[in-house]
């Protein structure tokens, strides 16, 4: 947005490269790469002063909490930092008249209040864990709507916000696509023409499921130090590079991808996010000196969450987030072995991470394992984009 003050200060003059999508990327994520490191100090000291430390329930599961009895009143709400950077670049280098900035501004707001209120609610009251999943589930689908509706909307009513024009390529023609039939398929890794073409109940409902799995995935896989964030910016990083390409008619034909007009800001954000949590994880990696909490991770993921229905790429995405699928997975299989198998567990504890800290590898074994697998996936992921079988 600060493009905008300097066309109108320098008109004709401003330079070419500044308008570039690439340019805004790196800018958006030097930014709020220095100023999360350059503040978080200050913004950790605060945090003490406040006493927001981290609740170890040392009587829910004794072993965990003498694995991370030294993790007792580490500060936690840091999330707001990494938040407030990625906001900072948003209103510097995004479009203001892009329908996915506001998307994107919407979904980091929502998300940080419904993640701040949790934080909130566990550091007032002790005895509690927050929001309850139905609320927050519910809050989710709230947010899902609106990021539907405001797409369906948007190709009926006329509005000084633009709407993205979708194109793909069949043969050797290229033919458009309203953005709500575009929104209503649902492309696999390594297939150029979408598997599925849902309605729009399907939609509302498949919507639903990828934020709030990702989110509450990212939220799961937030408990060693360090964990989420590595995985999140490799996981971020395909994705930037998948809404640069789609951004560009050329190189999208060129991959046999949608070409999608204006999802290079959908790039650039998740460009500042990856800079955001660089910048936090210099505070972060172990032994941290400040956890993200439900601020952060819910907020995150919800907002990879979203980016992958924007650029359709929700599959892509689950393979590239592996380490969030296993991690809310090995949740779910333990709630249900548990529940229907007489008690009996698949894993000595859940998530995924605190199991194998319960067989002896140390933290740091675990955090830098994990990464080395989302980075494997992220790989795979970036290959998929180009080998595009028909």
């Amino acid at each position: 947005m600060i493009l905008d003050l300097f066309s109108w200060l320098l008109g004709s003059h401003l330079p070419q490269i500044m308008l570039n999508t690439s340019t805004r990327m790196i800018l958006a994520l030097l930014t709020s790469l220095l100023f999360s490191i350059l503040l978080g100090p200050s913004f950790i000291r605060k945090l003490y002063s406040l006493k927001v430390g981290q609740t170890i329930r040392k009587e829910e599961c004794p072993l965990l909490g003498k694995l991370h009895h030294k993790k007792q009143d580490t500060p936690t709400m840091g999330g707001i930092l990494i938040l407030a950077s990625m906001l900072l670049s948003l209103f510097l280098w995004m479009d203001p008249t892009n329908i996915f900035t506001w998307i994107l501004l919407f979904t980091t707001l929502f998300l940080g209040v419904v993640g701040g209120y949790d934080d909130y609610l566990k550091l007032r009251y002790k005895n509690t864990k927050g929001l309850s999943a139905k609320k927050k589930l519910f809050l989710q689908a709230v947010l899902s709507l609106v990021v539907v509706g405001v797409f369906f909307a948007s190709d009926s009513y006329p509005s000084s916000i633009s709407s993205p024009v979708v194109k793909e390529s069949i043969g050797e023609k290229t033919t458009s696509i309203a953005m709500t039939s575009f929104l209503e398929r649902i492309y696999l890794p390594f297939k150029e023409a979408p598997i599925l073409e849902m309605g729009t109940i399907l939609t509302l409902l498949w919507s639903f499921l990828v934020i709030s799995g990702t989110s509450n995935a990212v939220n799961l896989t937030d408990g060693l130090d360090g964990l989420a964030s590595g995985c999140l910016i490799m996981a971020a990083s395909c994705f930037v590079l998948l809404a640069f390409v789609s951004n560009n008619i050329d190189l999208a034909t060129y991959l046999h991808l949608p070409y999608i007009s204006g999802s290079g800001e959908v790039g650039i954000y998740l460009a500042a996010m990856i800079g955001a949590i660089l910048g936090f994880l210099w505070y972060n990696g172990h032994p941290a000196q400040v956890f993200m909490g439900d601020i952060g991770s819910l907020t995150l993921g919800g907002v990879l969450g979203v980016s992958s229905l924007m650029l359709k790429r929700e599959l892509l995405l689950a393979l590239v987030g592996g380490v969030f699928v296993v991690e809310a997975l090995s949740v779910i299989l333990q709630v249900l072995s548990y529940k229907y198998r007489n008690q009996r567990r698949i894993f000595l504890i859940a998530p995924l991470h605190h199991h194998f800290e319960y067989k002896g590898w140390p933290e740091t074994k675990v955090v830098v394992r994990f990464w080395i697998v989302a980075l494997i996936l992220s790989l795979i992921g970036i290959i998929s984009l180009k080998l595009q079988l028909l």
